[in-house]
């Protein structure tokens, strides 16, 4: 009975297992709503170069860190002990130790073990780099602040751009499943009429291969969305087998101001540029720097110890003797010839900021024509759009009534197919055009400087 008992309860709680298994599956391949916001919002947050730009920008604060410290005192404690197996002698004048004069005395100098501790500073009081340094310091933690800013646009710029690629492709494949159902429907009209020998046999194979010319068409987009989800959860930072989906409503058409031109100076590239710009000159700052005299102070105080024993622990007794000695000094350094090494560190750096000028000027003419080829593109789309609208419910309108005809007879198959292969070619098209409206309209963002209102 207790066998049966115990058996039991191991069949419910393998089954209570196996149920929470299943249900944790079941959540996990719940897939995922993910809108355009969402998507870049998880980006900023997850994406290993958005990341690392925040990285570098607390990194920065330490670089700042290590440059002051060269502005404050450096404090250094030393120590030895040193043992003298055998010691140097010098020849001194005997008369200092009362011998004849004339004569020379061979006397040893030091003890046999010396043993030395102390405390070393240094502070500089003038160095013209050091001030540069920390110039330079503050203006590459703003260089890094902005980087970081223009790596989370390119970021909003590669999610927003994979986002729309991904619902196009959606839209072809949700138009060949519908496609794909209405000739599946025509098909078993056809199987119908000619197992009641009504319709030829070509007819009904030529719907089978239609069919399945579709089913083929479908399975590649199938594959080609599957492969643009796997690029957009990349971009995000996402784990690519999190299944996602993507509302309709992000891909609305919306009217666009197109006629307030941008001022190009408050975009993050040019700004970038413009930072990197003055880090230039203060690197020439601090080579320049070289030519000034730089003024320091050292001080020590240490304690020596000298004996013929090891010092430590020793007293005088032993014939060992203990005393202190300190030392206050001020280093001035004047530079005066390195062969015009300096001069010609100098006028490189020169040449590097001239580069840099010639880059900010291409780097303006470069955003002024993303802008003009943004609205042109816009412009374009539109048009196209509109067109194409009008041709999806053209071409929908030509295949509802030859659908209707054919099964009335008054229509071909041929013609019934051409209408089909119309209707696909315009829903198409119209997609392509609202992916490039769409891109168009995430440069034209770009070209404003208004990326990060996606954001919101």
């Amino acid at each position: 009975m207790n066998i049966t008992l115990k058996l039991k309860s191991i069949y419910l709680n393998g089954i209570a297992f196996l149920i929470v298994l299943l249900s944790s599956s079941m959540q996990a391949q719940v897939a995922q709503e993910l809108t355009l916001k969402d998507a870049i919002n998880y980006a900023l947050e997850n994406k290993a170069d958005a990341v690392k730009a925040k990285l570098a920008v607390e990194n920065s604060n330490y670089q700042i860190e290590e440059v002051r410290a060269r502005a404050l005192p450096t404090i250094t404690a030393n120590g030895n002990l040193t043992y003298n197996p055998i010691l140097q002698l010098n020849a001194l004048p005997g008369q200092f130790f009362g011998q004849p004069e004339g004569t020379t005395i061979l006397a040893p100098l030091g003890q046999e073990w010396t043993s030395t501790a102390g405390l070393n500073l240094t502070q500089n009081l003038f160095d013209q780099s050091v001030f540069t340094g920390l110039k330079a310091a503050k203006s590459t933690r703003e260089f890094y602040i902005i980087n970081a800013q223009l790596t989370e646009e390119e970021v909003i710029e590669r999610v927003a751009n994979n986002y729309y690629q991904v619902y196009v492709q959606r839209q072809k494949l949700s138009v060949l499943d519908s496609t794909y159902a209405n000739t599946e429907k025509v098909r078993n009209i056809i199987q119908g009429q000619y197992d009641n020998g009504l319709a030829r046999k070509i007819d009904l194979d030529r719907m089978n291969v239609n069919l399945s010319n579709i089913n083929t068409q479908r399975q590649q987009l199938i594959n080609a969305v599957q492969l643009q989800e796997n690029a957009l959860k990349f971009y995000m930072g996402m784990p690519i087998e999190t299944p996602i989906t993507l509302p309709e409503t992000e891909f609305e058409v919306t009217p666009l101001a197109l006629s307030d031109t941008p001022d190009v100076t408050q975009r993050t590239e040019y700004q970038l540029l413009k930072k990197q710009q003055e880090l230039l000159d203060y690197q020439r700052k601090s080579i320049v720097a070289a030519y000034y005299p730089t003024l320091s102070l050292t001080a020590g105080y240490n304690y020596i110890g000298q004996g013929p024993e090891l010092p430590w622990f020793a007293k005088p007794s032993d014939g060992v003797y203990w005393s202190d000695f300190s030392a206050i000094a001020v280093n001035l350094n004047i530079p005066i010839f390195n062969g015009f090494g300096t001069r010609s560190r100098v006028r490189q750096a020169e040449i590097d900021i001239k580069e840099a000028e010639e880059d900010l000027k291409d780097t303006q003419l470069s955003l002024n024509l993303a802008f003009e080829n943004a609205k042109t593109q816009i412009n374009n789309s539109l048009i196209t759009i509109k067109n194409q609208r009008e041709n999806v419910k053209l071409a929908q309108e030509v295949l509802d009534n030859t659908q209707n005809n054919y099964q009335n007879g008054l229509a071909t198959l041929t013609d019934l197919l051409d209408a089909e292969n119309s209707y696909i070619e315009a829903q198409n098209n119209y997609n392509s055009a609202l992916l490039d409206f769409k891109l168009a309209e995430v440069q034209l963002i770009k070209a404003k400087g208004e990326l990060k209102t996606l954001t919101n």
